[in-house]
């Protein structure tokens, strides 16, 4: 149930092992949060939700099942990441650990030796973090470089190793991939692991747009003879029964209101108290020329965090988190027209931007504050707009039931629910039901388009199947 990145990857690795599989897609199409569409106009190709695939292109989950041979083409940047600051050039990462520690200056030694531990190992430390942390690690030396560099905030760690404003701040910038505070424990593991895949494997995009991706999944999953029922929203297991396994693409607020589903006290308990935490307010935008940025090697970047200084980073993420609508937000760019010009029209320029804003907060000012950040480091850019599309939290919940609040990444990842999602519990997939196993963003290892959660739901579900 659940047609995502995770539903896809679950069926494929249930169908590849000989079973008759029927995906079940409350949506129109496949594809999840995952999709593509003429959003802006005709001939025109917007990401509808994830556009940048760190952990897509590196995804252990996406490399076995081979996605390349069916059209799957990832795209990289010149720049992976641009962050500007206020009068004066932006930090920029490239694919290359020196080449970046070349152009941050003093700071470059020290940014060389937090990443280096990371990069050096980076299969063994994806193999790692892209699982259950509540584990036996397979490559348990990887994983504790990664960890020793992980449990400080952001802002700590900045602070203690950086003495540029920028450097700082390209840090935070990709800390706050978690959606939470830089000031936050862990913060600095995302800091950390998101630069090192940059610096590695890169964020690639997907030629054509994101859907290539799912594309490729329901080529490989109809190769194998199943098949997907679209327009179909199941409110009653029962419907569907009698099967051997369930898997759900689903969190756990979709798992609560199904019928015909008799969990455990203890982990429907476990559910009800899942927190969604901070939600986005998207906007994707046709322009009909480049983005006038301030310093040109921006226009280079894959992905540009606008945002400003640590300090005010911080501050725009504690407002949000704390349910206040930030003034000058954090915001997250997306222009995949530097890499792919199959995305719009010659001359023109295909992107979108989101801030964090408030859980299911469709506060009327939140585009426009993504506006005036997007002016701030890209004057002039209003007036190269020839399409915008606003997208606040309830459209977004509207579109994808599993962006519940306007939320991303299937749920807060502060507190117990980094490590523990969505219980407390040794099997993160198990529901307790007997056949039913859970495979959404709401179980290890969260948020992203790679694939992992379902793949390890359906190896661990076709593992019971096979010893019962």
């Amino acid at each position: 149930m659940g047609a995502g990145p995770n539903g896809l990857t679950a069926a494929v690795m249930l169908a590849r092992a000989g079973l008759e599989v029927i995906v079940h897609e409350a949506g129109d199409a496949p594809g999840g949060a995952c999709r593509s569409g003429p959003l802006l106009g005709d001939n025109i190709s917007s990401d509808l939700g994830a556009a940048s695939h760190p952990l897509g292109v590196v995804s252990p989950a996406f490399r076995h099942l081979q996605l390349e041979r069916h059209g799957l083409r990832w795209l990289h940047p010149e720049v992976v990441v641009a962050h500007p600051l206020d009068g004066g050039e932006a930090a920029v990462v490239y694919r290359d650990l020196d080449r970046t520690a070349e152009g941050l200056g003093r700071d470059g030694r020290a940014w060389a030796a937090l990443h280096r531990g990371v990069t050096d190992r980076w299969d063994e430390v994806v193999t790692s973090v892209l699982g259950p942390l509540v584990q036996i690690p397979a490559h348990p030396v990887a994983l504790a470089a990664f960890g020793a560099r992980a449990v400080a905030p952001a802002t700590v760690t900045a602070a203690a190793l950086f003495r540029d404003r920028r450097t700082q701040a390209l840090f935070a910038g990709s800390a706050a991939h978690s959606v939470l505070p830089p000031s936050h424990l862990l913060t600095s593991a995302f800091g950390v692991l998101f630069g090192a895949a940059a610096q590695t494997t890169g964020w690639p995009v997907a030629q054509g747009g994101s859907q290539a991706i799912v594309d490729a999944l329901v080529a490989e999953l109809t190769d194998q003879g199943g098949r997907i029922v679209t327009g179909h929203t199941v409110h009653d297991l029962r419907a569907v029964q009698p099967v051997d396994l369930i898997i759900l693409d689903l969190t756990p607020h979709q798992v609560l209101a199904l019928e015909g589903l008799d969990l455990p006290t203890r982990y429907r308990k476990a559910l009800r108290r899942w927190r969604y935490g901070t939600a986005v307010h998207k906007i994707d935008l046709l322009l009909d020329g480049p983005v006038p940025w301030k310093d040109p090697q921006v226009a280079r970047a894959g992905t540009v965090h606008l945002g400003g200084t640590l300090e005010e980073i911080n501050v725009a993420e504690r407002q949000a988190k704390a349910g206040r609508l930030p003034i000058h937000p954090f915001v997250m760019v997306a222009q995949p027209s530097s890499i792919d010009p199959t995305r719009a029209p010659e001359g023109t320029t295909v992107m979108w931007a989101y801030a964090h804003v408030p859980f299911r907060s469709d506060d009327p000012r939140a585009g426009e504050r993504v506006m005036n950040q997007l002016e701030r480091f890209a004057p002039g850019l209003r007036d190269r707009v020839l399409a915008r599309h606003d997208t606040g939290p309830t459209a977004l919940e509207a579109w994808n039931p599993n962006l519940v609040g306007g939320t991303i990444g299937g749920g807060a990842l502060d507190g117990l629910q980094q490590a523990f999602r969505p219980a407390l519990q040794a099997n993160p997939y198990a529901t307790g039901v007997p056949g039913v196993w859970l495979a959404s963003s709401s179980t290890p290892p969260g948020g992203g388009v790679h694939g992992m959660a379902g793949y390890h739901a359906a190896t661990r579900a076709l593992r019971h199947l096979a010893s019962t």
